[in-house]
């Protein structure tokens, strides 16, 4: 359930960025968790069918020759096992790219708990202080939102945001309620109408090196009459911009009561290292790509580290993770197999070892202890991680793109047709929910002295 990525102890709503926060144990020692893997091992092995039967009949009496028990144990494996594929639903013809044949050989629960040990690495903060919504809250905002969603200026947003990132722009923003919103990054205006939605009088400023106008000549776009754009002749990117003067000019001076948006797919580490410097504390990236995928260096690549459960990789071939990841590379378009998550010298963090940066053009080779030393300074600033849940499972959305095994549980959970129904979200087109790449909101704030 979602409520596991949620503290148990919660208040009521305040206001933007006052959010109380509670405290969560994230981590596990080594010793520890292995005892709990082995114990939970021993729990699911059972004993040989042949040694079941044979037990069985000798209670029984019913055989005294071996010959004839084992005669007989093979006779009633073969009946079991034709019973099972009469009965089963688990023995189908399995196309690799039909959402419900995934959901028929995994299993429901198998779509996100096949990748076993492995897990999802989460990003650990200062105080382990996480955010003050609940899983209740993303339900009620879903059922907001769609016929919201329904009324977008792009319908076919390709290479932008979807159904997913969408929500969760909408949904922070409105429930933060912050006196400016930034965005790094607007493409066709997808996100700045997104923003103008959940905050329909807060000014928006924009930085995006082409004017969303631009897009108007060749199809549908969206330009906010209540938005500064540093755009096209007037683009500053984000690390130079003189934010004091800037936002003074909107009557702003408290820097922890705006919300900055980067869609840019700019290195994160770096944008985070400016933002920091420049007095903000609510930040949102749009693309946290998991490690071995995308064109920017992101948080999630950032805390895949072997001393976070969850994180950490092998690249040997004959090893479990290997087999996991070429069992599922064949289900999910975005997964990533050994041979795609290992570079030379057996270097899996980042991408391939590289820490890549604007839309790939920039790559640069980093050691492993680089990409541990960047994890503790994210750790050392980090006041709250939360990443965006896809809105609901795969068997209900028909995605085939991200993997769900490296993803939070979704809003709403595979099975939940009834939910998934009433919440509208069957009203809208397949495609859209393709695009879901761990979106996560941040508090950060100065290293404790």
């Amino acid at each position: 359930m979602l409520d596991r990525a949620f503290s148990a102890r919660r208040t009521q709503p305040h206001s933007l960025f006052d959010v109380p926060t509670s405290s969560a144990v994230s981590d596990v020692s080594p010793d520890a968790e292995s005892a709990e893997l082995l114990a939970d091992e021993s729990k699911t092995k059972k004993p040989h069918l042949y040694v079941l039967a044979s037990n069985y009949m000798s209670r029984l009496g019913l055989v005294k020759s071996p010959c004839l028990c084992l005669s007989l144990c093979l006779l009633l494996s073969v009946f079991i096992l034709f019973s099972l594929m009469l009965n089963s639903r688990s023995f189908v013809c399995l196309s690799s790219y039909d959402p419900i044949s995934r959901a028929s050989f995994f299993g429901l629960d198998g779509l996100d708990s096949d990748f076993g040990s492995l897990g999802v690495p989460w990003c650990r903060s200062k105080q382990g202080r996480t955010v003050e919504w609940t899983s209740k809250d993303l339900v009620k905002g879903l059922e907001e939102f769609v016929p919201i969603y329904e009324t977008r200026p792009i319908k076919n947003n390709m290479h932008g945001m979807g159904f997913d990132h969408s929500f969760g722009l909408w949904f922070i923003a409105q429930w933060l309620r912050p006196d400016i919103m930034i965005e790094s990054g607007a493409f066709k205006g997808h996100s700045t109408w997104v923003m103008r939605q959940a905050m329909p009088d807060t000014p928006i400023i924009s930085l995006t090196p082409r004017h969303p106008e631009k897009y108007l000549k060749k199809g549908p776009a969206y330009v906010d009459e209540n938005c500064t754009y540093f755009a096209g002749k007037d683009f500053v990117d984000f690390g130079s911009v003189d934010w004091e003067r800037v936002l003074k000019k909107h009557g702003i001076s408290d820097f922890s009561k705006v919300l900055v948006f980067f869609d840019d797919h700019q290195n994160e580490l770096k944008r985070l290292k400016q933002a920091l410097k420049a007095g903000f504390n609510h930040l949102i990236f749009e693309d946290n790509y998991d490690t071995g995928t995308g064109d920017h260096y992101s948080l999630r690549q950032i805390c895949d580290q072997f001393y976070i459960r969850g994180g950490g990789h092998s690249c040997f071939k004959d090893s479990d993770e290997a087999r996991i990841r070429s069992k599922r590379k064949k289900f999910w378009e975005k997964a990533v197999d050994i041979d795609e998550l290992c570079g030379p010298h057996e270097a899996w963090w980042g991408v391939r070892g590289e820490m890549r940066d604007n839309f790939n053009h920039n790559n640069t080779p980093i050691s492993y202890g680089e990409h541990f030393q960047n994890s503790r300074f994210v750790e050392s600033i980090l006041d709250v991680y939360w990443e965006l849940p896809p809105a609901a499972g795969p068997s209900l959305t028909h995605q085939t793109r991200y993997d769900p095994a490296r993803a939070p549980t979704p809003i709403v959970e595979d099975g939940r047709h009834r939910m998934f129904k009433r919440l509208g979200l069957d009203r809208l087109e397949r495609s859209v929910f393709n695009g879901y790449t761990q979106m996560v909101y941040l508090q950060i704030s100065k290293p404790e002295t």
